[in-house]
């Protein structure tokens, strides 16, 4: 399960794996990062990126697969992912195997500058 927090705002998701993607706010370029539930941490299996540009270019051993970069990030598990929700920038989208929505939309009334805290969660 995944729980997702900003504020007093919350919500839980039935979920063991996620997908987060965003639109780097100069660049417009859409960013993606496939994580898992494994235990009590969050994993990041595999990144992807749709482009290049300044301060974004794919890191060493990237494979460029049909116009997209793909790489295995070298991060540890973590117990708690922060994510900044601003209207200065995108936001977030989370994506499960069934469905595809702004990661905000899971948390009706957060407020316009916040901190979006995703972390494993059991009943």
């Amino acid at each position: 399960m995944l729980c997702l927090a900003a504020g007093a705002v919350s919500a839980v998701l039935a979920i063991e794996g996620f997908t987060l993607s965003w639109m780097h706010s100069i660049e417009k370029i859409r960013w993606e990062e496939d994580w898992r539930i494994e235990g009590k941490t969050l994993v990041l299996k595999e990144a992807r990126i749709r482009g290049s540009g300044a301060g974004m270019e794919p890191p060493e051993g990237a494979v460029l697969k049909n116009g997209v970069w793909h790489y295995r990030p070298q991060l540890p598990p973590q117990t708690v992912l922060r994510l900044s929700h601003s209207p200065h920038a995108g936001g977030y989208t989370l994506c499960t195997e069934t469905l595809c929505r702004p990661l905000a939309d899971h948390l009706p009334g957060i407020d316009n500058n916040a901190v979006i805290e995703l972390r494993e969660c059991t009943p």
